[in-house]
Parts: C-alpha cells; structure tokens; sequence
C-alpha cells in the first residue's frame, strides 16, 4: 500500500540518509579542513599544528561520529519504549538542526571545536535512527513486505553516501569555500521529515502490546492496509501478547539473562559484528587510495569513486527486490561469501601487482555488502525477538556495530602497517565465519509471523514455547476480538480494551 511506502520513504530519507552522507561526507573537504584547523591554530597560538597533530585532529573529526553513534544506540530502548517508534524519529530530528548549526557556522566563528562537536551530535542521531527506523517499518509491515520495507533504509544509506560523492565533486561543493555548507546540509531532509512525518500513525504493535489502546491500533492497522483484511493480524498480536512472558520491556541485562532467547541474542552478535568486521569501512576509507595505487589519474579519481557509489545504490536495490523471492538466508550467505572472496582476492592482487583485479574487487566487495549484509542484519534484529525484547536487542546490536566501526577505522592502518596484503585474509576468514554461521544455525524467517519466528528457536534453547507462553497468559488483560475489517465488537465493553 502507497501509505506503507510513504512512511518507509520518509523515515528512511530523513534518517537512514544521513547516516550514508555522514560517513562519506568528510572525505572530499579533507584537505580544506585540515587547512581550516591550521588557520584556526596559527591565529590562537601564533604558531601552526605539526602533521602528526593534524591528523589526530582529523582522525577525531572522522572518528567522533562513530562515538556518537555508541551513544544514541545505548538509548534506544529507552526512547522507544516511552515516546514511541515514530514518536522517537519526530523527536531526535531536533538533534540534525543543533549538529547542522555547529557545522555549518563554524568557520564563520573560526571554531574547530564546533565541528567536532557537530559531527558527535550527528553521530548520536544516526545511532538512535538506525536501529529506530528497521524496527519501526519492521512493525508496521504485513509478514510478507517485511522484508522488502526492512532493506528500504540501506538503500537510503547507499543513496547518502552516493549524494555525498556526487555534491563533493569540485564542480559542485567540492571547493575550499563551500565545506561548511557541504556539511550542514544534513538539516533539509530532516526538515522534510519533521513536516510529515508526525502525520502518520505510529507502530500498531507498540500502541497494542505496550500501551494497551486497542482502539488507536485499530485505527493505526487500517491507516496502513487500507482495505486489506486486519482480524488475522490482529488475532497474531494477540497471540504474541499471550506469550510474552513479560508485558514490561525487558532491559539488556535481562535479555543477557534470558535463556530463552540465548540464540537469538548470539546471532545478532555475530552477524552485527561481521557486517562491520566484514573489512567494508576499511574499503570504503581506503578506495581512493586503492585507485590510485591501479594508476587512476588523480584527478578521474572522484569520478571513478562515484561510480562506485552508483554500483552500492544498485546492488541495494537488487537485494530490496530479490528478498522476499530469495530469503534472509540467501541474501546474507551469498553476500558475506562473495565479500570474502573478492578480499582475498584483493590480497592476491596486491601480491601479484594486478592493481586492476584489486579495482575489481572492491567494487565486488561493496556490491556483495549491499545486496545482503548491509541491511538484513538490522531487518532480522526486528524478526528474532518479541515486542518486550526488541528494544533491549537494538540497543545491543546498535552498540556492538557502532563499537566494531570505531575499532576498524582505528584499528584497520596498524594492521594494515604490519600484515600489509595480507591484511586483508583477517576480512576473509570473519567473512567466511560468518556465511557458515548463518548458513548452519539461522533458519530463514520469510514470511514467518514474530511468534512463528520465536517457535523456531524455542528447541534450540532448549524450552518449549509453552514454557514461555504459560507466564504471561494470567498477566495479560484478555483483549476484544474485533471484526474483518477492525471495528471492536459490540458484545465486549470497550473500557476492557484500553
């Protein structure tokens, strides 16, 4: 339904969007930054900053955002669980405006600091929202678009950083005088974001499971499937809310502890972990340098760069369209084993002085990681857990894939300084472990509802889905049945419901 694609678009262009643009966002204005901190330096101190100090300098700038990120995923339980999932997104965008200031007016009053300090708080954003807006979209889809709405944010994300390559050229943005400006554009889509997006309704599942208004998931439910049948949805819910063994949101202690979801938690670690250890921030960091060591005139490189920006926005749309014929499963083995391939043949290449093969292979590497690893990660941290757990899981697996980013990027040119080529086999064996995690323990959770999803687990932690289901029957208001089409049926007094 177009009301199910409008608000998929939405959050993902005033969310996903900046997290893409964000990270690639500082690589063309490198130089004019570095040059801006040195200015900044000799008009303090009367005396400039040695090379060393400015690359530290730049590092944090680059780095900071993946601090952020840390940040803004650890509330995310916290936020969803009061103000909602789109009531969260609305809310943070207040954070984009602040981050943009700072950015945007920061050679005017001729402040470094202010950049930092932006890049931080947009890094806080992009950890809140990226762990909000698959769980969103993951609640509101029909079992059988929640795949294909669970991949349109890493689209967004491919699309960012692709805008970003695109405005850095020199011809555009890509000049001394315009950084500032490049930075701060963040705020736009934002904006957009902030004017519509109250509009829509909120997640069905949360005004049902977690604050009990039967009547506004009602109205939520046909906002969202129009004409569509909604009592078989409803009755899933349900069904759901009966075996949740605790109406309250569990917190991510209590899911450490939790033995019934013991698989589903190593999972998302695994495949969170592998998504960033997988060598593709590396690839990214290091393509341009990579280009030029295959003899790339200097000057084609930011051409060529955004070339392979255009493959990443194609690659995620190949897996958006192929992941409800395909599986989860397909997705995710076929992209960490090609990623894993094309890095080791990456070492070969580099071994060998066959600089093309290594172009070759990292278009190969980022075209593996978009079509699967990129995004289903996120989509199966919504599918793997009940209403109470969801929250807490985000919180860890948004921690564990900002804190897997920071250590790359700060780990990736010590390994890269002591194994040289054959750094590059450490990205092959985490690629190959993962395809063969997911290939031996994940089942695949197409068209599966939550709890058909958490029944599939229950033998391999070792309880019966009863055992969890008995604990919550007796806490669980009973709910009013509702007809085909979500009016409450007059034979159950609606005081019952909310």
């Amino acid at each position: 339904p177009n009301s199910l694609l409008a608000v998929a678009f939405l959050a993902s262009f005033g969310s996903s969007m900046l997290y893409g643009y964000n990270l690639a966002v500082v690589n063309s204005p490198a130089e004019y930054i570095k040059a801006f901190y040195n200015q900044t330096m000799v008009a303090r101190n009367r005396t400039g900053l040695d090379d060393k100090t400015l690359t530290l300098f730049y590092s944090v700038t680059v780095s900071v955002f993946a601090i952020g990120g840390m940040v803004g995923s650890l509330t995310v339980g916290i936020l969803v669980t009061r103000f909602g999932r789109k009531g969260t997104l609305v809310r943070i965008t207040c954070l984009v405006f602040i981050a943009g200031a700072f950015m945007g007016f920061s050679r005017t009053f001729g402040s470094p600091e202010m950049i930092i300090v932006g890049r931080f708080i947009t890094g806080v954003h992009s950890g809140i929202s990226l762990s909000v807006v698959p769980m969103y979209l993951g609640e509101i889809a029909p079992k059988n678009l929640r795949g294909f709405l669970g991949l349109v944010p890493s689209i967004f994300i491919c699309l960012g950083v692709f805008i970003a390559q695109i405005l850095g050229l020199h011809e555009l943005l890509g000049k001394e005088e315009h950084w500032p400006l490049f930075l701060s554009l963040v705020v736009i889509p934002t904006m957009f974001q902030l004017m519509l997006l109250p509009w829509f309704p909120e997640s069905p599942r949360y005004l049902l499971l977690e604050k009990r208004n039967v009547h506004a998931t009602i109205t939520a439910l046909k906002w969202y499937r129009s004409k569509v049948n909604i009592q078989a949805e409803i009755e899933e819910m349900q069904e759901e809310q009966r075996s949740m063994s605790s109406v309250q949101t569990v917190s991510v202690i209590g899911l450490m502890k939790d033995r019934s979801v013991r698989w589903q938690v190593i999972t998302i670690v695994v495949v969170n972990i592998g998504m960033q250890l997988s060598g593709i921030d590396a690839i990214w960091f290091y393509t341009n340098t990579i280009f030029e060591n295959a003899g790339i005139p200097v000057p084609q490189i930011q051409y060529t760069t955004v070339g392979t920006g255009a493959i990443e926005v194609i690659a995620g749309c190949v897996g958006c369209f192929t992941i409800e014929r395909l599986g989860r499963r397909p997705l995710m083995i076929g992209g960490f084993t090609f990623m894993g391939i094309c890095c080791a043949g990456i070492t070969l290449s580099l071994m060998f002085q066959s600089h093309y093969i290594s172009v070759a292979c990292v278009v190969g590497i980022i075209a593996g990681f978009c079509i699967g690893p990129a995004g289903v990660p996120f989509l199966i941290t919504a599918e793997l857990f009940k209403q109470s757990h969801r929250p807490a899981a985000y919180t860890v697996a948004g921690c564990l894939n900002w804190l897997s980013n920071f250590t790359i990027g700060f780990v990736f040119p010590f390994l890269q300084m002591s194994a040289g080529a054959y750094c590059y086999l450490v990205f092959f064996g985490v690629c190959t472990a993962v395809a063969a995690y997911v290939f031996f323990i994940v089942p695949e959770t197409k068209n599966k509802t939550f709890v058909e999803i958490s029944q599939m687990f229950a033998a391999r932690n070792g309880m019966l889905e009863e055992e969890s289901s008995e604990l919550g029957v007796a806490n669980n208001p009973q709910l009013a049945k509702t007809n085909g089409y979500g009016a409450v049926s007059k034979s159950v007094s609606s005081s019952v419901l909310i």
